[in-house]
Formats: C-alpha cells, sequence, structure tokens
C-alpha cells in the first residue's frame, strides 16, 4: 500500500506548509532563509537556502521514484494513476496560485512532470522485458 503512495506529493505538502501557514515564516519569503553558509577554498561562500533544499530533496525523491517504477505489481498501476494526480495538483497550483508562481515551485512541477514520464516510460520498458515468448 505503502508503494502506491507517490514521493513527489512531500514536496508539494512541504512548500505549502511553507509558504501558507505562521509556521512557514512570512510567504514566499520563507522560500529565501539561509540554511547553510559554507566557505569554499576560493574564498566564495556558497549558500543553501531552503528553496534550494527542497528542490534538492526533490531529485532526490525522484530516484526514489524511478527505484519503485521499476518493479511490477498491482500497486504500480495505483501509484501511475496518484502521480498523475500529484502533477495535475502543481500545474493547478502553478496556474491559480499567486504564492506558487515562483521559480522553485516551477522547478518543483518539472520535476513531478519527470517523475510522472518516467514512472510510465520505465514500467513500459521492464513490462516489455518481463514478457518471454516461449517456442
Amino acid at each position: 500500500m505503502l508503494a502506491a503512495i507517490p514521493l513527489m506529493i512531500i514536496p508539494l505538502i512541504v512548500y505549502n506548509v511553507l509558504i501558507f501557514t505562521p509556521f512557514g515564516g512570512s510567504g514566499v519569503a520563507a522560500l529565501s532563509v539561509d540554511l547553510l553558509q559554507l566557505p569554499m577554498v576560493s574564498g566564495a561562500v556558497w549558500t543553501m537556502q531552503m528553496g534550494d533544499t527542497i528542490i534538492v530533496s526533490a531529485l532526490v525523491l525522484l530516484f526514489l521514484e524511478v527505484l519503485k517504477a521499476t518493479r511490477a505489481g498491482s500497486w504500480s498501476v495505483i501509484d501511475h494513476l496518484l502521480s498523475t494526480f500529484v502533477f495535475i495538483a502543481f500545474l493547478i497550483e502553478f496556474l491559480l496560485v499567486a504564492e506558487a508562481a515562483t521559480d522553485v515551485f516551477f522547478i518543483l512541477a518539472a520535476i513531478a512532470f519527470i517523475d510522472l514520464i518516467a514512472g510510465f516510460s520505465v514500467s513500459i520498458i521492464s513490462a516489455r522485458r518481463d514478457v518471454s515468448i516461449g517456442l
């Protein structure tokens, strides 16, 4: 059952919590909060902001989703259907909610789209290889 839950819903929830709740801070400005600053050998200072962290986390989840897509089972169809709904939620929110019109949210929506397409593609290729024809 847990295998059917699309992991890309996690960045969607985290983004909305940061933007729309008092816990997250002051709206879109919460994405610009510096979480990490590291001095580099070159003398520059590398800064990791909250929005960057959400994007990197979403990329890790995308990798896990691609791994999940390689398994064939009864839950894979439900997982693909729910991944479609998650991408539609990203798309609708991006188009209709002013706080979602940010570069961070657009990149998250693009990752959700890649997850959707990669999931279908990997499943189709895996299913094609599972078919064996006896002679």
